[in-house]
């Protein structure tokens, strides 16, 4: 909306800074705060008054348990601060930043579903998971095939502190495609286990793809930096700068001790548009750094179902590894907190290769 009033107000003082990025992310971020603070002791008051509360598993970590009851779903609030401060801030002119909606918009509905299922329907079951992964892999499918007929993106792969594509991936990228943004969904998904846990790694990403996203989309800095340019990716800054105020809102409500929780309609959707940012972006592998708290919670539990099926042991006293660190003796807050720092750190490091190449 601002977006499409700058040229109203080109000629005055101040209201010209609605066709800049910077000021509308600013905006952005401000909006999805405001919104998720302020709304969600209301969305978190409806959800106990309904008595949608989270099941809890009973053969993980005992002192979970008295977590069972608390609200779930609250990937509504998050998405619904984002949209509400994205129509206001966004540029829909711009084809990645409608796209990027469209598969959180998705990924956000097949969450949303099995949540419903789970806690309004009280069936434990909710969407298989191969109703899941049908339903991940046509959105990236679409998603994919969509960015490379288009132009918007090409089929080169990039690596980190490395200047220039390093391997054109053909007909194989689009496989390449729906593998980060369905394996990112799920990686989050895993993570989603312990209060506050998930968010702040997403934070931490989110935020470092808004900045790759945002010299991807400037022509100049991209040449200086050596990374390809894509038109209109600025744009996805405004998105990050959305997501990060409405998950620091949430994070207000599900710091430890939880008052609500994500739920799937929460982290499926977010970790889709991790991974959807990533590829229009062109830094996948840059991602599984940045987001290398995800890619180790993912393979701790791959692992751990492929050592039981192959040697019938266990390598982690349980999966994901969060889990095994609470039954190692570490109390929920300080995995937490430790967990965090390591997702900062990682993404402080995808920061720097940007210049070190």
């Amino acid at each position: 909306m601002l977006y499409y009033l700058s040229p109203f107000f080109q000629e005055t003082a101040g209201l010209n800074l609605f066709r800049y990025i910077t000021f509308r992310s600013f905006v952005a971020f401000m909006i999805s705060l405001i919104i998720s603070i302020i709304f969600g002791k209301y969305f978190i008051r409806y959800m106990k008054s309904k008595q949608f509360g989270q099941v809890i598993r009973e053969d993980g970590p005992k002192a979970h348990l008295q977590k069972a009851g608390t609200p779930t779903m609250g990937g509504i609030l998050i998405i619904g601060s984002m949209m509400a401060s994205l129509i206001v801030a966004g540029n829909f002119a711009s084809t990645p930043f409608v796209l990027i909606i469209g598969v959180m918009l998705s990924f956000f509905i097949l969450g949303w579903l099995d949540d419903y299922l789970k806690v309004i329907k009280k069936n434990s079951d909710g969407i298989s998971a191969k109703g899941k992964l049908l339903w991940q892999t046509i959105t990236s499918l679409i998603a994919g095939y969509f960015l490379i007929s288009q132009g918007i993106i090409d089929t080169q792969l990039y690596l980190p502190f490395v200047k220039g594509p390093i391997l054109d991936g053909g007909y194989y990228y689009l496989s390449f495609i729906v593998l980060v943004i369905v394996g990112s969904s799920n990686a989050v998904n895993l993570t989603d286990g312990l209060d506050g846990l998930a968010i702040g790694p997403i934070i931490t990403s989110v935020l470092s793809l808004g900045v790759v996203a945002y010299v991807t989309g400037h022509s100049s800095l991209s040449t200086y930096l050596f990374i390809p340019y894509i038109k209109g990716a600025g744009e996805l800054s405004v998105f990050a700068a959305s997501m990060v105020g409405a998950g620091v809102g949430f994070l207000w409500y599900n710091s430890y001790p939880a008052q609500i929780f994500m739920g799937d309609a929460g982290s499926l959707s977010l970790g889709g548009a991790l991974g959807t940012m990533a590829v229009l972006v062109k830094s996948e592998f840059l991602f599984a750094i940045i987001g290398g708290l995800f890619v180790v919670e993912a393979l701790s539990v791959i692992l751990q179902v492929g050592s039981f099926k192959i040697r019938n042991k266990r390598i982690f006293r349980m999966a994901p590894i969060h889990h095994h660190s609470e039954l190692k003796g570490w109390a929920e807050p300080k995995v937490i907190v430790r967990f965090w720092i390591i997702s900062l750190f990682l993404a402080l490091l995808g920061i720097a290769s940007l210049k070190i190449r």
